[in-house]
């Protein structure tokens, strides 16, 4: 008997426990409402934001928090758009104080062009953020070897990028994704890359405890139906991991046998 993707199945982050493994984010939208309702076609229960670019606390200004509650959804205090460590952990620390955040997601980029991480700052950041008591969530490259460095000091999560932020070009190493998967003993999530609903099904068959995506949602013709199309991936690509795939042969295999032929 296989074990079934559901709330006897759920993703388990630094001991807290969510039933969905889908992660959105919370821009590009063309307006809060339509965030919420993505959100809500989703069945997310976390959404990242980002903290540098997301009004919290300006009432007159439109608020996320007047649309995605926190009551409902986890909020992932992000550090989008922070390039050296110093930034990451400054940005992090504003974030505990306005919201009392303590699980976040750390991101620290190296280029402009690329949005690719620069690794010895991120493993430098999160070595802080963890001494300060933050439970981190790391943004970081495909490469196992810095993924274990990133687990080994204390991220309660290793998110490997699944191709560049907001390309949409789907996986495009499953080789070292799998290695991080096989090798972690946190949960594994591909954050960025990912375009439509194969992509992200491809992610959770390769093993990975869940998607984070922003981009592919929010840009699509209509996000709430890519929303939708979004949540029945993860769980259609965590059913076949956990129900095992066939092998796969050079030569065909008759469904049913040759002898005995009428």
């Amino acid at each position: 008997m296989t074990k079934q993707a559901s709330d006897t199945d759920p993703l388990i982050i630094a001991k807290r426990v969510f039933s969905s493994r889908l992660i959105i984010g919370t821009g590009k939208y063309k307006d809060y409402a339509e965030n919420a309702a993505a959100a809500e076609a989703s069945g997310a229960e976390i959404v990242t934001v980002a903290v540098r670019r997301v009004n919290l606390s300006d009432p007159s200004a439109p608020m996320l928090v007047d649309y995605v509650s926190p009551e409902k959804y986890t909020f992932l205090p992000n550090t989008a758009g922070c390039f050296t460590g110093e930034d990451a952990v400054r940005t992090l620390r504003l974030a505990r104080e306005a919201g009392g955040w303590s699980l976040v997601k750390l991101e620290v980029l190296g280029d402009e062009k690329t949005l690719y991480p620069n690794m010895p700052e991120t493993l430098r950041a999160a070595e802080m953020l963890i001494g300060d008591g933050f439970e981190v969530m790391v943004y970081c490259s495909d490469d196992p070897i810095m993924a274990r460095e990133l687990e080994d000091i204390g991220c309660c999560a290793i998110m490997p990028l699944g191709a560049p932020i907001g390309s949409g070009l789907g996986i495009q190493n499953p080789v070292n994704i799998r290695l991080i998967v096989e090798q972690a003993n946190v949960p594994v999530l591909v954050d960025a890359g990912v375009g439509t609903a194969s992509d992200a099904a491809v992610a959770m068959e390769l093993g990975c405890d869940g998607v984070l995506m922003n981009t592919a949602i929010a840009e699509a013709q209509d996000p709430l139906r890519m929303a939708r199309a979004m949540r029945h991936a993860v769980i259609a690509g965590r059913e076949a991991y956990l129900a095992g795939r066939m092998g796969k042969r050079l030569y065909a295999d008759p469904s049913s046998p040759l002898a005995g032929l009428i």
